[in-house]
């Protein structure tokens, strides 16, 4: 068990705020310290997990330069226009229905093709929930703005994580068919996939609860009353 000491190391460095960067990196360290690996076997591991998939920092290398582009072109600035001429659309019941399309498109095997933190949610996403706030509430504060970016990050991850294990052929299903059957432990992946629809609904209900409790804080702060 206590080759799980870096599941400790992040727990800890995520609730001391310390760089996600060097939590991971400490993280790493020390599950290969407690497995019995020495340093430089440890980062040639690293190495080479890094090496065998560095697609995707190819993806953010052609990614991030278009929404850059976009971007400069006024792309956050028309996403607030259109959230501004919309009617009843509040922060909570646009990330609502953000949450259920990533989750509807990660369930078909689309998780990384639709959606991500880079590619939608600051370029648009998050300007556009932005808008929603100042629409009901006028100009936001920066820690406002910043909770309402937050939930904008979340519903993203939220909507990927718990929609993608419906998808049998997703990788994180293998994963677990893997692990299972190394323990005996026979199953198959349509079988996960099913028993991954109640979570993926009842994650949706959570959260959805959640985002309508963030309208109501966002309109009582709006109205002059403590959140």
């Amino acid at each position: 068990m206590i080759a799980l000491l870096g599941i400790a190391v992040v727990i800890v460095g995520f609730l001391i705020r310390i760089n996600p960067l060097l939590v991971i990196a400490a993280a790493a360290l020390a599950t290969g310290w407690a497995a019995g690996f020495d340093v430089v076997h440890t980062l040639s591991v690293l190495g080479h997990a890094f090496n065998a998939n560095r697609y995707v920092s190819g993806t953010l290398l052609i990614v991030l330069p278009v929404v850059g582009l976009l971007e400069r072109a006024g792309l956050q600035e028309r996403a607030r226009i259109l959230i501004g001429g919309l009617r009843g659309v509040t922060v909570g019941r646009l990330l609502f229905i953000y949450m259920l399309f990533r989750q509807a498109m990660s369930a078909i095997g689309l998780a990384t093709a639709v959606g991500g933190q880079a590619q939608l949610v600051r370029p648009l996403l998050a300007p556009m929930a932005e808008a929603a706030a100042e629409k009901e509430g006028g100009a936001l504060s920066v820690e406002t703005r910043n909770t309402v970016r937050a939930h904008a990050a979340a519903v993203d991850n939220i909507g990927a994580f718990f929609g993608e294990d419906i998808f049998l052929a997703m990788a994180s299903v293998l994963l677990i068919k893997g692990f299972l059957e190394q323990n005996h432990i026979i199953v198959q992946p349509l079988s996960l996939s099913l028993w991954a629809i109640p979570t993926a609904i009842i994650a949706a209900l959570i959260h959805g609860t959640r985002l309508m409790l963030l309208d109501r804080k966002l309109k009582r702060a709006a109205q002059g009353e403590t959140p």
